[in-house]
Order: C-alpha cells, then structure tokens, then sequence
C-alpha cells in the first residue's frame, strides 16, 4: 500500500520533515516515490513558512488510493482551512 506520510530531516533536537509518497513497507526515511512537500515544527517566527504541500499532487495520490498518515492528514485538513 502507497502512504503519504512524514519523512524526518534536520540535526539532532532540531526536527525537520519532508511530506513523501512511499510504499508502506519503506523504512520512515528511506526510499520514496515523491516528495510534496514539508513541515517544520519548530518555525514560529510569522515571516517564515512552516508548512508547505503540494495540493494538486497530493490530490492526484489521494485519487489513486494513497493513505496519508494520521499526522499528515490532520496537519493538511489544518492548513488549507486557514487559507480558505
């Protein structure tokens, strides 16, 4: 099964996750299908994205039966309510 979940970046205490397409059975940052995006947890300064995904691309996963994990559904479902 193909899940869109988060992939972790960044130095030690200083997180940093890409939103990725991969097949379910993948390590969490191993090999991908495509990266749509990411999210930075510790941004909390106004001027500096935070979170960025491609809607059209996400869209088109979800349409070929990609599941988003938990995370990643709620942190999209949160940030395109704040822009509409």
């Amino acid at each position: 099964m193909v899940k869109i979940r988060l992939s972790r970046g960044g130095s030690k205490k200083r997180p940093y996750y890409h939103i990725i397409v991969a097949d379910q059975r993948n390590k969490r940052d191993g090999k991908h299908l495509e990266r749509l995006g990411f999210f930075n947890p510790l941004s909390t300064a106004a001027d500096v994205e935070n979170f960025r995904v491609d809607k059209e691309r996400y869209d088109y996963w979800m349409s070929v039966g990609a599941q988003p994990s938990e995370r990643v559904s709620k942190l999209v479902k949160a940030h395109t309510e704040d822009s509409a």
